[in-house]
């Protein structure tokens, strides 16, 4: 066997062994990493205390329960440009973020069972309201970057044969920055990030439309072909939504109150039975 020969046999196995081995790696290493944006609010971000919050990081410290007492829980803070290469890469375990599911992100990650459902909506002046597509022609549009947001956006822009200037920005402050200083005339972003938002305050005079523009189905987005990591996260997962365990984390988040039938939905569909 030629010595290149072997190097790239090498190479395989110590990529599938770093790639299936998050259990082990984890309770060897006595550490799990959580990784978490800045300002995805309310599902994931960094609170006024400098901490980790929102419901999806809340899903993620159930599933940290499940490593025992003897692992700690490490958060790691991943810009949205790169945080399916933090779970690729090792540098998290986890993503814990409003992320859709996609097939073409399916080759660099995988999935858990459905964690949320939402949507785009846009945000825009009261003065000069942005409601439906068509409000979009001739508009500056702001938008995350290289998210699922901005392909619906586009695609939709050009299917509809519509004439708008897209702005992408690097996190949705930047976005909402732009609009407050009138660089931009709306910002498209899934409606309960704009929600949260607007929900710290300081923002009259702005609206957000009733419609959604899209549905986007999020999960957990995990190290690919790990099968018994994706077990541990499905299982914790399923047990809260049988348990009903779900409504309280809900609550923390969304405050009271009966959550969307298509949410209670999507909660029955995944309440797998454990035998």
């Amino acid at each position: 066997m030629s010595r290149l020969f072997a190097s790239a046999i090498a190479l395989v196995i110590a990529g599938q062994a770093a790639v299936a081995g998050t259990l082990d790696r984890v309770r060897d290493g006595g550490v799990f990493r959580i990784g978490y944006r800045a300002d995805a609010k309310p599902y994931s971000y960094r609170n006024d205390q400098g901490q980790a919050a929102g419901y999806v990081v809340d899903l993620c410290l159930e599933i940290a329960k499940a490593f025992g007492p003897k692992v700690r829980t490490e958060f790691v803070l991943v810009p949205p440009d790169q945080r399916f290469e933090a779970v690729r890469d090792g540098r998290a375990d986890i993503l814990c973020d409003p992320t859709s599911i996609t097939m073409a992100r399916r080759e660099t990650v995988d999935f858990s069972l459905p964690t949320f459902l939402d949507g785009a909506s846009v945000l825009s002046r009261s003065s000069k309201p942005v409601r439906v597509f068509e409000d979009f022609a001739g508009k500056r549009i702001g938008v995350l970057a290289g998210t699922t947001t901005e392909e619906t956006l586009r695609g939709s822009l050009g299917e509809l044969a519509l004439k708008a200037t897209i702005v992408p920005v690097p996190d949705h402050r930047a976005g909402f920055s732009l609009l407050s200083d009138d660089k931009i005339d709306a910002y498209f972003a899934d409606r309960g990030i704009v929600m949260g938002i607007l929900q710290e305050g300081g923002w009259p005079g702005f609206e957000v439309s009733k419609s959604y523009f899209s549905y986007e189905t999020y999960a957990l987005a995990l190290p690919r072909d790990d099968g018994a990591f994706r077990l541990l996260v499905d299982r914790t997962l399923a047990q809260l939504y049988r348990s009903g365990k779900i409504n309280a984390i809900l609550e923390r988040t969304f405050g009271k109150g009966e959550p969307p039938d298509m949410l209670k939905a999507m909660f029955l569909i995944n309440s797998l039975p454990e035998k």
